[in-house]
């Protein structure tokens, strides 16, 4: 029987010290010889050091054994199921660390209605500088949002020579929605897999949310609402001008290519940092690259859906 001797507490190195996250697809990863290997489809034999490595993200056509996701634990070391170059999320373990302050941070200010409101109006202003949101209450600053978001579909679709005659489509009856309704929600939805990953990564609760309340994953549309107007909308307009029956792997293809142009991956953690300070309304969150790690985060326990991440939200923008 493989054995994996769990490393000493004090040996396991820091979330900020470890190497960047491992992506694997199409292989099996098991424990021999007291080690982590992994065996892809075409025979290559990898030995992986995962007390060292920051994450496990495994892809399509992966198998794990038990004695595998074990040893992961024993290290502290996340492993994260996600789709085909990332943009699925499906669902993720532990974190390397042993604190639980970023999901009583966040709860303690969803509970207090006043700071839920302050967030939710820096969350409109990060989105419309222009707006005088510290005399508007949330409920106006939805309606206004709905107007604006109008607007914005219709500009992208001149600009790109794209029709748009308003975002109409039907989850149970997908094949009636034109194509770029049918774009926009692939984009949308691979965009809520990366914010879910990056959400649960950090320690926040994909399920209290400050702008949208209903769901499991309120915060996650939160998140991605802040980022729809630089990736997952101009990556739809594009692939639909470039590919009007777009299948759905061109716009993921340039939603992919947006993430990293604008560098969603640092800038997401930075935001949400500035969200949650107790500074002025009118602060802009900022959009610098930060170090994740020193955020301490921690993630809560419990599995993202992966029904409602890969599906478009009851209330589409």
């Amino acid at each position: 029987m493989p054995i994996f001797e769990r490393p000493p507490l004090e040996t396991l190195a820091m979330a900020r010290d470890r190497w960047t996250p491992i992506y694997l697809e199409h292989g099996r990863l098991e424990v021999d010889d007291s080690s982590v290997k992994w065996i892809s489809a075409t025979g290559l034999l990898c030995r992986l050091p995962v007390a060292t490595i920051s994450a496990v993200l495994l892809g399509p056509g992966t198998t794990v054994t038990h004695a595998a996701m074990k040893a992961c634990a024993d290290s502290n070391t996340p492993v994260c199921w996600i789709g085909e170059d990332g943009l699925r999320f499906y669902a993720f373990g532990l974190s390397p660390n042993h604190a639980n302050e970023m999901p009583r941070f966040h709860a303690a200010a969803w509970a207090d209605k006043k700071r839920r409101a302050d967030i939710a109006r820096r969350m409109f202003k990060m989105r419309f500088p222009d707006v005088d949101v510290a005399s508007r209450s949330v409920k106006e600053l939805r309606g206004m949002e709905g107007l604006r978001v109008r607007t914005l579909y219709a500009q992208f679709g001149a600009e790109y020579g794209v029709t748009w005659k308003g975002r109409n489509y039907n989850p149970s009856n997908w094949e009636m929605a034109d194509g770029i309704n049918k774009a926009l929600s692939t984009a949308n939805s691979s965009l809520y897999g990366l914010c879910a990953a990056v959400v649960c990564s950090l320690g926040y609760l994909p399920s209290l949310g400050f702008v949208h309340d209903a769901g499991t994953l309120p915060f996650i549309y939160d998140v991605a609402d802040l980022y729809k107007h630089l990736t997952s909308i101009p990556a739809a307009f594009m692939a639909i001008r470039q590919k009007p029956d777009d299948d759905g792997e061109l716009v993921r293809k340039l939603l992919k290519q947006r993430v990293e142009e604008e560098k969603l991956l640092q800038r997401i953690p930075k935001d949400l940092e500035a969200l949650f300070q107790p500074s002025t309304i009118n602060s802009q969150p900022s959009t610098a690259p930060c170090d994740p790690s020193t955020l301490n985060p921690q993630p809560s326990t419990t599995l993202c859906e992966p029904s409602t991440i890969n599906s478009q939200p009851s209330t589409p923008s």
